[in-house]
């Protein structure tokens, strides 16, 4: 199968004017392309093969961008992309300087908002439809919800206030595929499996909503009759839309795991028999189920891509896909922790931000032992600036009894997360890259909670490696050798809060040097820094992390690399640092 080389669209007002004929032509010629284009470069395959259809039609009833596509979990926006001039950009997509995954305001006038993180589309519907009807203008928002977003507890935050006022025209296009990653769980995924066969009275309606459906998201002229009626309705209507993830690829449908969801390179060559941090998560919180019964797991709609599914598997009963519900899933946790039960919460470090109040507030203010496992912490790549874990460690160092561990290799994070779940007064996380392990760095003596890795009593910096970029700060010591320069290298393991053992080794030296994947504000080394400043050292601490920006799309490597965090970016900044104090 091979892309089409020609143009697939020219402008998406053109597409009005095409037969059924040429539009079953095009959707075909779009799942090729997306075949073929995305399993070169990776990206979300399944959520945009299931949503040809209807963002054709879309695009064939309403005008963007005078009238507003907003794309909830934005990876379904693909097509959108192909119809709005982007078709030739795909071979850069989610490459350094390339095409984003998601919609991007920078790309294209028909990109409005930039979100990727779940159940957001409808809040910013609400409120372009009360900056439009202000100003009294004749554009029409559409939010295209799915992919198990209404688990979200934000869509019904915003529902409560788009059913509340029927003067102000919406349409809300529910894409329907019963997934998110799996299928979507809890009483919302049943109430729409009722609506999709029996109808009758629904809870859009009850909320003041009008709604239509189902109605069947792969046939287009059904799909634009219905979307016509709901323009005509004008007030806040749901189209209820039956897709299927993956239609039209044979190994997406028959994919049981997530439709092929997300798929990598295909010219990505794995090293043989490397793990992943994630698999390596996965084996050891397995085995600490078997071991401690008073675990349990809970997950927002990530089971498999969040490393549970192994624990899944031995103790379902155990196991809480609580759908895409951070907040909730934080606050639960505490529920059970008031319970009895030691909760382990793995999710993906740049979704933890959204539950930031209920781990403050609902777990630590309570002292209660649970335990988050943030995935995708520091730089993640491709997936872009929504994507990079890079706050959680700026972030959860402010709360009070929280305890963070950043491993830097796989026997570390198994030890780590044993350690975490030990602790019974208070919240703990541990926290980790998306990216293979690498080999295991021994360690030449412990003191208090750090780990001494190269030590040199002649040494005048002390280099602070954090989690996995400790194999950087290695390679940097043994050049600063070549340069005349003694290093000492050590891994604190926990890197909040600040271990009394490690700030009386940092007072020794000159120059403290701290290295961390996570943005410069709020970073270890400038904790180390103030520490030290309190105690009335002379020793110069310094961060060196990222800067407090969002950053692009690129690979992890490469945006570390870019920002100085590899050996010859750590080495020089070593250098000049030492040339300023001298």
């Amino acid at each position: 199968m091979t892309a089409t080389s020609h143009p697939l669209v020219g402008d998406p007002a053109e597409l009005a004017d095409y037969s059924p004929a040429r539009i079953a032509q095009l959707a075909g010629d779009i799942r090729d392309f997306l075949i073929s284009k995305v399993s070169r470069t990776g990206g979300h395959l399944g959520p945009n093969l299931g949503a040809v259809e209807l963002t054709i039609a879309l695009h064939r009833v309403f005008r963007s961008p005078h009238d507003v596509l907003l794309f909830d979990t934005g990876h379904q926006a693909y097509v959108h992309k192909i119809l709005t001039g982007r078709q030739a950009e795909f071979d850069t997509l989610r490459q350094s300087g390339g095409m984003s995954g998601y919609p991007s305001r920078s790309e294209s006038e028909h990109d409005v908002i930039e979100n990727s993180h779940a159940s957001t589309a409808l809040s910013y519907a609400d409120g372009l439809a009360k900056a439009f009807a202000l100003q009294e203008s004749d554009r029409r928002v559409v939010a295209v919800i799915g992919d198990g977003a209404l688990t979200g507890g934000m869509c019904w935050e915003a529902l409560n206030n788009i059913g509340a006022a029927p003067q102000r025209p919406m349409v809300i296009v529910l894409n329907d595929n019963g997934r998110s990653y799996a299928p979507t769980v809890g009483g919302i995924a049943s109430h729409l499996a009722m609506l999709r066969y029996e109808g009758d009275r629904n809870i859009f309606e009850e909320l003041g909503l009008a709604y239509l459906g189902p109605v069947d998201g792969h046939d287009m002229l059904a799909l634009e009759t219905m979307l016509r009626k709901a323009v005509r309705l004008e007030r806040p209507v749901v189209v209820h839309c039956l897709t299927r993830k993956g239609k039209g690829y044979q190994a997406a449908e028959q994919d049981e795991a997530d439709r092929l969801h997300a798929i990598g390179p295909a010219d990505t060559v794995q090293p043989v028999g490397t793990p992943t941090w994630t698999s390596v998560f996965a084996e050891e919180i397995a085995a600490i189920g078997a071991e401690r019964p008073d675990v349990v797991c809970l997950t927002a709609a990530m089971t498999e891509p969040a490393g549970l599914a192994q624990f899944a598997q031995r103790f379902p009963e155990r196991t809480f896909d609580v759908g895409i519900a951070e907040q909730h899933a934080a606050t639960s946790a505490a529920g059970m922790a008031i319970g009895g039960l030691h909760p382990v919460v793995a999710i993906y470090s740049t979704f933890l931000s959204r539950a930031m109040d209920q781990i403050l507030m609902d777990v630590a203010l309570h002292r209660l032992p649970v335990t988050f496992v943030l995935d995708r912490a520091g730089v993640t790549g491709p997936d872009g600036p929504s994507h990079h874990g890079m706050w959680d460690a700026s972030l959860l160092p402010v709360v009070p009894g929280l305890r963070l561990a950043s491993p830097r290799d796989p026997a570390r994070l198994r030890e780590l997360l044993r350690e975490a779940v030990a602790v019974n007064d208070g919240p703990t996380v541990v926290r980790y890259p998306k990216a293979n392990t690498s080999e295991d760095i021994p360690a030449v003596r412990r003191t208090g909670h750090y780990d001494m890795l190269r030590e040199n009593p002649a040494a005048q910096v002390l280099l602070v490696s954090v989690g996995p970029l400790a194999e950087a700060c290695l390679q940097a010591a043994d050049e600063l050798a070549k340069h005349d320069v003694a290093v000492t290298v050590v891994d604190p393991r926990w890197i909040a809060p600040l271990d009394p053992s490690l700030l009386k080794l940092a007072g020794r030296y000159r120059l403290v040097v701290a290295v961390e994947d996570t943005t410069t504000p709020g970073a270890l080394g400038g904790r180390i820094a103030q520490a030290l400043a309190a105690s009335g050292s002379g020793t110069c601490a310094a961060t060196f992390a990222l800067p407090p920006r969002f950053l692009p799309h690129a690979s992890r490597a490469q945006i570390l690399r870019a920002h100085g965090l590899d050996a010859a970016g750590i080495t020089t900044t070593v250098l000049k640092r030492l040339e300023a104090l001298s």
